[in-house]
Parts: C-alpha cells; sequence; structure tokens
C-alpha cells in the first residue's frame, strides 16, 4: 500500500495562488507516476497534470496549461501542484493519485488515491 497525505488547499480570490503538496509513504515513491485530479460539484473528476518517475516529464490538461506546475522531490517523498493564476473555474476537491501508467490521465488507471482537499476560489 502507498499512503498518500496532500496538504494546501483553501479559500482565495480570483488571480492569486496556492501550493498543494502531497506526501507519500509505504512504497517506493520514484517508482510511481504521480497526478493531481480535480472534481467540482456535480461534475465527473478531471485530470490536471501528470509527472513522470524522474520528474523530467510533464503533462497538463489545457485549462491550467500555463498557470499551474507539478513538481516532485523523490528524496522527501513528495509532489507538488504550484497553483498560480486562480479562476473561479478551478474550485474543486483536488486529488492527489500514483501509478504506473505514463502519461497517468484516467482514473481508472491510478492505483492509490489521498481523501482530497478543497481549494476555492472565489470572484
Amino acid at each position: 500500500q502507498m499512503q498518500l497525505a496532500e496538504s494546501g488547499g483553501g479559500l482565495v480570490q480570483t488571480g492569486e495562488s496556492l501550493r498543494l503538496s502531497c506526501v507519500a509513504s509505504g512504497r517506493q515513491f520514484g517508482a510511481y507516476v504521480m497526478a493531481w485530479f480535480r472534481q467540482a460539484p456535480g461534475k465527473e473528476c478531471q485530470f490536471v497534470a501528470s509527472i513522470s518517475w524522474d520528474g523530467a516529464m510533464a503533462e497538463y490538461v489545457d485549462s491550467v496549461q500555463g498557470r499551474f506546475t507539478i513538481s516532485r522531490d523523490n528524496a522527501k517523498n513528495t509532489v507538488s501542484l504550484q497553483m498560480n493564476s486562480l479562476k473561479p473555474e478551478d474550485t474543486a476537491v483536488y486529488y492527489c493519485a500514483s501509478g504506473h501508467r505514463w502519461p497517468l490521465e484516467k482514473e481508472r488507471d491510478c492505483d492509490f488515491w489521498d481523501q482530497g482537499t478543497q481549494v476555492t476560489v472565489s470572484s
């Protein structure tokens, strides 16, 4: 089992920034592709970003390209999501997930999930 613990959510205004972090334990972190997903009220879970095992490659959904940056520190078993220029439509519960497929864009390919954290962007 891999345990994922997320932190950093909250309430911000349009245009502000937030940084989400997710710490992994229980498995070899560097063997997993890491990803962020989000789910807004009444909507399906959406892929946000994923990062390769070594951090060399990253993929983003078009709506966050240029505003969000995913990164990882394998020495600290941590993956982060820097979110800049936040918009109300970014409001959602954000989830950290891990898997072995690259890129990790589908829920069904994720092996482990954290419990999620709320991000709310007010207009």
